[in-house]
């Protein structure tokens, strides 16, 4: 038998406060009936002895404290789930937008997933093919990884994460069990429909499964859009053994919704006025992907972030970085400099790369080119700032070859466009290219029997047409 309570005893922004309830769950739904006859739906988010709190999804407006009829579901929100969901587009909170009717569920499912057992974890290994040069190669995703996306105002993570969408791919071939399961957050109208248009106009639409949360959307669906998209990729997954690659931005829209609401139940702030949970709730988002232990499938995440004035040590890229594997950070001088996409090099990484490259899954040489590339750029950016202090004419032959290697390493390697798709082995030896127009003693990465045999000057001077420049003349003085 279920109870319907009549009257609320408070409302509270998008909260109403109901006294004297029992036999109640922690995220259970909750159905709200007005004299009107339409009906709003919530869940509980707060249980304090016989007083609870609700969340109400389509917000308070019209809500009074007597005109209302409460009713709990018994169980926490679900999702409804079979293969179908493939090139659907939902909002926030699962429904379907695209006009295509409801999806006929095989099973449903808890949006907020269920424990892993972090035994039955497999260690992740081989790689996802971006098509992007600067993260194929020197911050490799590696399927079941989570590696975020760090950028700021301004900056082009939304066309990123669109070219991300329509290149990429497993490395074993035509990727028929591979698909994209893509949630953005607090995103305005024009940038929604720049994500629906981009992939249907690039004909991925049916391996994609997007969910839409805009701006003026309520803020409850901003914190259930990321947990509808990781049941949909975990269903899909696990059950139909495919290789499910999850895009979720922007987390700082998230994190936001998830101060406002924190706020509204009245606790006590943490840092930048953020919940004292935060890191655990961007736990419980992160840690759902992995690949587990007798399954074919994988999940993989990028979730993409914006650093509130580029600030690296704000509590929602700090706390991001703390639970994933790495980073990848677009760099906003490189952007002005009209480099796309901007990647940081330097303060990009992957800790699970080293796993996922090298013989048997990309190329042997890929780990020391990736080595040598970090080394060389490291080493412009020296030069540079000693340039910046006597001048460039006064640096050392040395160094000017590094200046021409960096302005070459940028235009050709890390500018490359939103229409340009290069496969690994492209960009291995756009690298090599890269390295051969340094003398042999500088690249001290690299093991000599690699060395010879993919260095190449002749083939590099020809590629970057450096026959007329000045570095010709010191190379050729380098006592080689």
């Amino acid at each position: 038998m279920s109870l319907q309570y009549l009257g609320l005893s408070e409302i509270n922004g998008p909260l109403v406060i109901l006294d004297n309830v029992e036999n109640v769950g922690f995220e259970e739904m909750v159905e709200i009936s007005m004299d009107d006859g339409t009906n709003k739906m919530g869940r509980v988010v707060q249980i304090e002895g016989k007083r609870v709190v609700v969340q109400v999804f389509e917000g308070t407006n019209r809500l009074s404290l007597k005109n209302t009829k409460t009713k709990f579901i018994g169980k926490p929100m679900e999702i409804p789930l079979s293969k179908e969901v493939l090139g659907r587009i939902f909002n926030g909170s699962g429904k379907p937008i695209d006009g295509l009717g409801k999806v006929f569920a095989d099973k449903t499912a808890d949006i907020n997933g269920l424990p892993l057992n972090p035994v039955s974890r497999v260690y992740p290994r081989n790689y996802i093919n971006t098509g992007i040069s600067s993260i194929d190669a020197l911050t490799t995703l590696i399927r079941g990884q989570k590696l975020p996306i760090f950028s700021g105002s301004g900056m082009p993570h939304n066309e990123l994460a669109v070219q991300i969408v329509k290149q990429a791919k497993i490395s074993e071939g035509d990727g028929k069990n591979f698909a994209v399961v893509f949630a953005a957050m607090g995103v305005k109208n024009d940038v929604a429909d720049y994500f629906k248009r981009s992939l249907e106009e690039a004909g991925v639409m049916e391996n994609v499964v997007m969910f839409i949360n805009l701006s003026d959307d309520p803020i409850i669906e901003r914190t259930i859009a990321p947990r509808c998209a990781l049941t949909v990729a975990e269903y899909l997954a696990y059950e139909h053994d495919m290789h499910i690659l999850v895009i979720l931005t922007d987390m700082t829209s998230y994190c936001e919704a998830l101060r406002e609401f924190s706020s509204s139940k009245g606790e006590i702030p943490g840092r930048k006025g953020y919940p004292g949970y935060l890191y655990s709730d961007l736990s419980s988002l992160y840690e759902r992907a992995g690949i587990i232990e007798g399954a074919k499938g994988s999940v993989t995440q990028i979730p993409i972030l914006t650093m509130p004035n580029d600030d690296i040590t704000h509590p929602i890229p700090d706390l991001t970085g703390y639970i994933t594997e790495g980073q990848i950070v677009l760099d906003r001088e490189l952007h002005q400099m009209g480099v796309y996409p901007p990647v940081g090099i330097l303060p990009s990484l992957s800790r699970l790369m080293k796993d996922g490259i090298g013989d048997g899954y990309t190329r042997i040489d890929h780990s020391s080119v990736a080595n040598q590339l970090f080394a060389c750029y490291a080493k412009v950016q020296d030069a540079r700032s000693l340039a910046s202090v006597i001048g460039e004419e006064e640096l050392s032959d040395v160094d000017k070859q590094y200046i021409e290697f960096g302005k070459l390493f940028e235009a050709e390697f890390l500018a490359q466009g939103m229409e340009s798709n290069r496969d690994v082995i492209e960009t291995l030896e756009l690298g090599w290219d890269l390295l051969s127009i340094l003398p042999k003693p500088e690249l001290d990465r690299i093991d000599s029997e690699i060395l010879e045999k993919y260095h190449n000057r002749e083939r590099a001077f020809k590629r970057f047409d450096l026959t007329e420049r000045t570095i010709i003349k010191e190379l050729a003085t380098d006592g080689e």
